[in-house]
């Protein structure tokens, strides 16, 4: 219990300046995550959502953004190599956000700046097909084209 010298040892936890300082680990290496718990904590503390905010909320909303981000992140990689690009811009955003239909819901009601719109034409002012084009297509008599069936 006690020392020769007469003073009580303490732990870890109440350190009387001796020994080495425990090297600090932040919350966000603990959950494993990129996205920065503490400052999604700091967020909602002031944003005063609510009187008291929870330890796992903060590490909850974190990890929930890390992944919507990847998600985005990942579609909008692979528009960006579909285009033949190695850079993502807004276009490839926009791209893999409205051809997603998860991620498409979600975003309805938002607008990104220099994403442009999907391409698409109303099939209606597509010009006709002419007769010719449709008759080149069809086979003109499908049992030339068989042979007749043996009979037994």
């Amino acid at each position: 219990m006690d020392s020769p010298s007469g003073k009580v040892k303490k732990g870890v936890a109440g350190r009387r300046g001796g020994g080495p300082k425990k090297k600090s680990v932040s919350r966000s290496v603990k959950a494993g995550l990129q996205f920065p718990v503490g400052r999604v904590g700091r967020y909602l503390k002031k944003g005063r959502y609510a009187q008291r905010v929870g330890a796992g909320a903060p590490v909850y909303l974190a990890a929930v953004l890390e992944y919507l981000a990847a998600e985005v992140l990942e579609l909008a990689g692979n528009a960006a190599r579909d285009n033949k690009k190695n850079r993502i811009i807004p276009r490839h955003v926009l791209l893999a956000v409205r051809n997603d239909e998860e991620l498409g819901k979600l975003l309805a009601g938002v607008t990104i700046a220099h994403g442009g719109v999907l391409p698409n034409i109303n099939p209606v002012l597509l010009p006709k097909k002419s007769q010719s084009q449709t008759a080149a297509k069809e086979p003109k008599s499908p049992s030339k084209g068989t042979k007749s069936p043996k009979k037994a």
